[in-house]
């Protein structure tokens, strides 16, 4: 299979359907860590379809939804300076801080622009060096390597009026904190197939042998989603824990061995804030000191360690995967995407985004 469309066949679908109902005894949970793979479950209800055994709960798969908020107050903060131009993507707009967004800090004036890429910043910086350009880093591995390569262009270029606001972190730890949890009831992951891409799958591996929980990296489409499940719920039954690789035609087992080297030359693993999930070691990544002069926080002061979330959004609960949209009071209610009370609701990427875009009113 070549194309996208073929792994979005109802024939091969209801396949994998039935095969999941042959082999399944008992009830499995099992968690996405993708926001593209939650949308497509919601958008063609594969949650249900499957047998009842089969509870798909929804992780912390999305790099907007797990940003904290006091980086968000930071980059408020950072984009309301007067010789500042602040970019970002559009996703991060109109994400919560605690007071208000950055479509409030560009509505009052604020140089807030939305770009596609971060070489695009760049661009902007050697354009008005009479500005300090500051791009907001956010994302898991797969933003990783163009993040690195700006500030290799920046560098090359001699820019000083460039810098990045980092809060770039790592799938594999959050997977772990997830596991070691009180109370942890994931007995089975989907790996996101982006992030493997990148990195690979051979992280994954002593998570699976040292917590005994399959691992199955996985693709986007409806086909590809039931798969990485049939393939999960098999070595759930036979009591098999091995990371499996359901998208082969994307992940080699090593990985892009130059974006990974791209990204080990710009930055090291450092701690890193997890909305939902808090503090988790070694999940993130930070600049490297000989490009420290890039690392906004040098400039602007450093971001408070404290998230100051205090809207009664559940989307940390979520993100945990301990809730699920339709758990919170206000989804639907006070929380639209016209007027969000939080995260989940203004990412694209968001699972509460897409049980209101795919089902509305149906779940309420």
């Amino acid at each position: 299979m070549k194309f996208a469309d073929e792994f979005r066949d109802k024939a091969l679908a209801e396949r994998y359907i039935a095969a999941i109902a042959e082999i399944v005894t008992r009830p499995w949970n099992i968690m996405e860590v993708c926001g593209g793979q939650t949308h497509a479950i919601i958008q063609y209800g594969i949650d249900a379809l499957l047998p009842r055994e089969i509870n798909l709960i929804h992780g912390p798969g999305c790099p907007v939804c797990v940003t904290p908020t006091a980086y968000i107050d930071k980059a408020i903060e950072i984009a309301g300076l007067e010789d500042v131009i602040f970019c970002t993507y559009g996703d991060m707009i109109r994400v919560p801080g605690s007071v208000r967004d950055l479509e409030r800090v560009r509505s009052g004036g604020g140089d807030v622009r939305v770009v596609l890429s971060p070489l695009e910043a760049v661009r902007i910086a050697a354009d008005n060096p009479a500005k300090q350009v500051v791009f907001f880093a956010v994302g898991f591995e797969t933003t990783a390597p163009a993040n690195a390569l700006a500030v290799r262009q920046a560098e090359a270029a001699g820019l000083t009026n460039f810098s990045m606001l980092v809060s770039q972190v790592l799938v594999p730890p959050a997977i772990e904190a997830i596991l070691s949890s009180p109370g942890n009831h994931v007995q089975g992951f989907l790996a996101a197939g982006n992030v493997c891409t990148i990195m690979g799958v051979e992280e994954y591996v002593p998570l699976a042998e040292r917590y005994h929980v399959p691992i199955v990296v996985t693709g986007f489409e409806p086909a590809d989603i039931l798969q990485g499940v049939y393939m999960c719920v098999r070595q759930l039954e036979s009591g098999h824990a091995q990371v499996e690789n359901q998208y082969a035609r994307s992940v080699r087992t090593e990985g892009n061995e130059h974006a990974r080297a791209l990204i080990n030359d710009v930055f090291e693993i450092v701690p890193r804030e997890w909305r939902g999930l808090g503090e988790i070691g070694r999940s993130g990544l930070g600049l490297r000191k000989p490009y420290e002069s890039f690392d906004a926080e040098r400039r602007f002061g450093r971001v408070a360690s404290e998230d100051k979330d205090t809207r009664g959004c559940i989307s940390g609960e979520i993100l945990k995967g301990r809730e699920k949209p339709t758990d919170c009071p206000h989804f639907g209610k006070r929380c639209t995407p016209e007027a969000p009370l939080g995260v989940t609701m203004v990412s694209s990427e968001g699972a509460c985004a897409a049980y209101y875009r795919y089902r509305g009113a149906a779940v309420l």
